[in-house]
């Protein structure tokens, strides 16, 4: 496993793979976990190369305090995914990703105008600003997410089918600890005690699979955030329960044939986000 650090000495094992046009890629911010693997693993087994990379991304934070306390823990990471079989770690520095600002507006098929869209402003188009960069230079075939990003995955997917981009997107299902708790790099930013109450996120979320049988969407949204706030280490952001094609809220569960929940709750000031499939 070759770890660059640079443009250049990325571009040089670029360069040595055996075969350019069977790759699979996984972007990463680093702090890695069980989640990042499921999806190397994948790569690993559907290609004949994979490449990862660890670049946290500042265009894609509204928050300069979530930027600097963003776990970095490049090490650790590199001997987490050794022995999955990684060709390539590529985490370069910012000039190398942004040589110059990237000015960059993409369209993003309105699929921001929900969720996490308004709450973290500039957020999406930071995301595909650093995809499409590393896909420029990755020049991958295959390409791997993480469900919990419902709403990224969606972009992405719009703006590779938009841009006529040649990589396939590939969505992953979410990997959950035992107690049910998303996997996300942030976990680690938990107190015990925040670790601990966390899990009563996903408890609560999947109660809506038996409230939307007596309950209109907007009643389930109510129930699960009088049943998220029993505990006092968790306050509500966000629920909404959406199309999971146009991610659209809906007002009734015939409005769409998948319908999909997603959330946002602080253990404070940790902001944690998750979904499930509704139907």
């Amino acid at each position: 496993m070759i770890v660059a650090k640079s443009l250049a000495e990325f571009q040089a094992a670029y360069e040595a793979l055996p075969n350019k046009s069977d790759i699979g890629f996984v972007p990463t911010m680093g702090a890695l976990h069980e989640g990042h693997l499921s999806l190397i693993r994948r790569s690993v087994a559907e290609n004949t190369s994979t490449i990862i990379s660890i670049f946290v991304n500042p265009t894609q934070f509204n928050n300069p305090n979530d930027l600097a306390t963003y776990p970095r823990t490049l090490e650790a990471d590199c001997a987490l995914v050794e022995p999955v079989g990684v060709d390539i770690v590529f985490a370069p520095q910012v000039h190398d990703i942004y040589p110059e600002p990237d000015q960059r507006i993409f369209n993003l098929g309105g699929l921001d105008r929900f969720g996490e869209g308004p709450r973290r402003p500039g957020h999406f188009n930071g995301v595909a600003q650093v995809v499409t960069r590393l896909f420029n230079l990755v020049r991958p075939t295959r390409s791997y997410f993480g469900e919990k990003d419902f709403q990224q995955l969606a972009i992405l997917r719009f703006v590779t089918e938009d841009l006529q981009l040649p990589v396939e997107i590939i969505g992953c299902p979410i990997a959950r600890a035992e107690d049910g708790l998303a996997l996300s790099s942030r976990n680690t930013l938990l107190t015990p005690s925040q670790r601990e109450a966390a899990p009563h996120i996903y408890r609560c979320i999947c109660q809506a699979r038996t409230w939307m049988h007596e309950c209109t969407p907007a009643e389930t949204i109510q129930r699960i955030t009088d049943a998220i706030h029993t505990n006092p280490e968790l306050e509500t952001e966000y629920i909404e329960i959406f199309n999971a094609r146009t991610l659209e809220p809906v007002e009734n569960w015939d409005d769409a044939a998948e319908i999909q929940l997603g959330c946002a709750i602080f253990a404070h000031p940790v902001r944690l986000i998750d979904n499930i499939k509704l139907k």
